[in-house]
């Protein structure tokens, strides 16, 4: 008997269909999941009093509930008013600049996601303190626990949305350029790949931090890493 496991497919629709270099998308919902996991700051579009704005801002994704978790003052002001509206989130990781023989072939290698929907406002206090955890713990993992939580006051305070990965959409560029085997290929010029590491800094302690107070574990673990 197999014991293979099939793999989850992202659905098709008119608006995620890959149409321009079809050969990096991908319809694996595992490479969705592997994107939105290694990131923790998107875009997230949304008309707002009539333009179109694109506002950087943090989030958390719970694979478990299929839920992406945002966090937008400007945006979620306007989708308080408008609920209903649709969004389009995106996260995006660069990897390397691919340098070709000709600036026409230049590139670059990046990992990226697309998700589109109707979100909704947190009200819930239950899952606004679940979905805020899940946002905390996706750019800094273990500080949830460590420092302090919010209060009612803050809680209230703060605007939280929540987004089901129902639309997605997912591309990926690796690799080197392909011109070496045309007429380019003969020119006396380089071509290769620059590749692009994120890098966590040695921790900076603030400078009023009282002392003894020691740099917690989950932070030291992270020096010195890669993000993303």
């Amino acid at each position: 008997m197999s014991t293979d496991i099939p793999a989850r497919m992202l659905p098709v629709t008119d608006r995620t269909r890959h149409r321009r270099l079809r050969e990096q998308g991908s319809v694996s919902r595992d490479d969705l999941d592997a994107v939105l996991g290694a990131g923790f700051v998107c875009h997230l579009a949304v008309v707002v009093d009539g333009s179109p704005l694109a506002v950087p801002t943090v989030y958390g994704f719970d694979a478990a509930a299929d839920t992406l978790y945002l966090h937008g003052s400007a945006a979620s002001r306007s989708l308080v008013q408008s609920p209903g509206a649709s969004v389009c989130v995106t996260v995006t990781h660069i990897d390397g600049l691919v340098l070709a023989r000709s600036v026409f072939e230049h590139s670059v290698n990046y990992r990226s996601a697309m998700v589109l929907g109707v979100p909704r406002v947190v009200t819930d206090p239950d899952e606004k303190l679940h979905g805020l955890r899940v946002l905390a713990e996706q750019s800094a993992p273990g500080r949830w626990d460590h420092a302090r939580g919010p209060s009612r006051k803050e809680l209230a305070a703060t605007t939280l949305l929540a987004l089901g990965i129902d639309e997605a959409s997912v591309k990926t560029s690796t690799g080197h350029t392909d011109d070496a085997d045309g007429p380019d290929g003969e020119l006396p010029v380089w071509a290769g790949v620059l590749p692009l590491l994120h890098t966590w800094g040695e921790p900076e302690p603030d400078p009023a931090l009282r002392a003894g107070i020691p740099l917690p574990p989950h932070v030291a673990e992270r020096a010195g890493t890669q993000a993303g």
